[in-house]
C-alpha cells in the first residue's frame, strides 16, 4: 500500500477506507453531536423512507466519511517505507482506543445505553465478517492488487461501489432498486473512473481488485443489520477492536521480526491521522449515515474518494489537478445531486416507520 500521493493512486487505496473505512469519529459524539433521532434500519436499512429529516445529516456524514477515506492515499506518502500491515495494526489499535474512550464518555453522559442480553451467533458472525473480510480483506486485496496491476485499474474497479450498492442495497432491504438512483450511481462511477483513469492489468491483479470491491460492499451491507442494536459509535468500536488481532497476525506473518519497526516522527504523525481521522472518523460517519440514507444512496458518495485524495495531495503539494479531474468532478457532482434529489422526493411507501437507532439515544 505504498501509494504515492498523486490523485491517480489516491482513489483506489483510499478506499482502504473501509479499513480506514474506512470505513467511520468518535470525537464527534464526544463533542456533543447527539445520535438521537437516527432512524433505525430494517433488516437491511430503511433507506430514505424513514423520513426527510435524516437526509441532510446523512448527506454530510456520508460525504465526510468518503472524503476522509480519500485522504488516506495522500497521507500514505508520508509512510512509503513502513510495512503495510504493521501500519494498519498500529492504526487500528489507536483508533480502537479512541473509540473505546468515546464510548466510555458517552456512557457517563447517559447517551449510550448498555447492550441488553448476550450477542447472538448471527451478530458475532457479522462482526467477525466485518473485521476479517470487510477490513483486513480489503486492505490485503487492495495492497496486493497494486503490486500486480496499475493503481489506476484498482481505483477504477473500486469506483464501481456506487453501482453495486445502488442495486444490492435495496434488494437486501426487500425493495426494488430505483432507476434514478441506478442512473446516479452510474454517473458517479463514470466520474470516478475518469479521475482515476483506466490502466493496464493482468488477471491476478484484476481478481484482487474485485476482491477489494467485494470487501467494500460487504463492509457497508453487513453493517446495516447491526446498527439498530449497536448504534454507530459502539459498532465502530467493536469492528475496529476486532480488526486489531487479525491485522497483527497478518503483520507478523508477512513481516516477521521487522513487522513493527519504530516509526519516525513523520510516520507516527501520519499513522495518528489515519487512526483518528480516517479510521475512527470514517467508521463513525459511515455508520451514522447508513440508517439515514440507506446503503444504496450512501454508496453514491464513494465517488468522492478520488477528490479527497486530490485534496490531500494538494495540501501536501504532491499532486496536480488536470482537465480529467474537473470532468470527473462534474460527473460525480451530477450523480450525487441526482441521487440526493431522489432521496428527498422519495415517498415513505415502503411502510417503514421511524424508530430508535437502538443504542445511541
Amino acid at each position: 500500500m505504498e501509494a504515492d500521493a498523486t490523485h491517480g493512486t489516491a482513489a483506489e487505496l483510499a478506499a482502504a477506507g473501509p479499513a480506514a473505512i474506512g470505513p467511520a469519529t468518535a470525537g464527534t459524539q464526544a463533542a456533543g453531536i447527539p445520535a438521537a433521532g437516527i432512524p433505525a434500519a430494517g433488516p437491511a436499512g430503511p433507506g430514505p423512507a424513514a423520513g426527510r429529516p435524516g437526509i441532510w445529516p446523512g448527506t454530510w456524514r456520508a460525504a465526510t466519511a468518503y472524503l476522509l477515506v480519500g485522504s488516506l492515499a495522500g497521507v500514505n506518502a508520508a509512510i512509503p517505507g513502513y510495512p503495510v500491515f504493521g501500519a494498519q495494526a498500529l492504526r487500528y489499535s489507536l483508533a480502537s482506543a479512541v473509540l473505546a474512550a468515546a464510548c466510555v464518555l458517552q456512557r457517563r453522559r447517559g447517551l449510550l445505553p448498555r447492550l441488553t442480553g448476550r450477542l447472538s451467533r448471527r451478530e458475532i458472525t457479522l462482526l467477525a465478517v466485518q473485521a476479517t473480510f470487510g477490513v483486513t480483506g480489503f486492505n490485503f486485496c487492495a495492497a496486493e492488487a497494486v503490486r500486480h496491476t496499475g493503481a489506476a485499474t484498482v481505483g477504477t474497479v473500486i469506483a464501481a461501489v456506487p453501482v453495486v450498492l445502488a442495486v444490492a442495497g435495496p434488494l437486501a432491504a426487500g425493495r426494488r432498486p430505483t432507476r434514478r438512483v441506478i442512473l446516479a450511481a452510474a454517473l458517479v462511477t463514470a466520474g470516478a473512473a475518469v479521475v482515476t483513469g483506466l490502466g493496464g492489468t493482468n488477471l491476478t491483479g484484476l481478481l484482487l481488485a474485485f476482491g477489494a470491491l467485494a470487501a467494500e460492499i460487504c463492509f457497508t451491507l453487513v453493517a446495516v443489520p447491526l446498527l439498530p442494536r449497536f448504534g454507530p459509535l459502539r459498532l465502530s468500536a467493536y469492528v475496529s477492536g476486532l480488526s486489531v488481532p487479525v491485522l497483527f497476525a497478518f503483520s507478523f506473518a508477512t513481516g516477521g521480526r521487522g513487522a513493527l519497526p519504530v516509526p519516525t516522527l513523520g510516520e507516527a504523525a501520519a499513522i495518528c491521522y489515519l487512526a483518528v481521522a480516517v479510521g475512527a472518523g470514517g467508521f463513525y460517519f459511515l455508520y451514522s449515515a447508513l440508517p439515514r440514507l440507506g446503503a444504496d444512496r450512501v454508496g453514491l458518495y464513494a465517488g468522492l474518494v478520488p477528490f479527497g485524495a486530490m485534496g490531500a495531495a494538494a495540501v501536501l503539494s504532491a499532486g496536480t489537478i488536470g482537465p480529467a479531474d474537473i470532468a470527473g468532478a462534474i460527473l460525480v457532482a451530477a450523480g450525487v445531486a441526482a441521487g440526493a434529489s431522489a432521496a428527498a422526493t422519495h415517498s415513505p411507501k415502503d411502510g417503514r416507520g421511524r424508530r430508535d437507532s437502538g443504542g445511541e439515544r
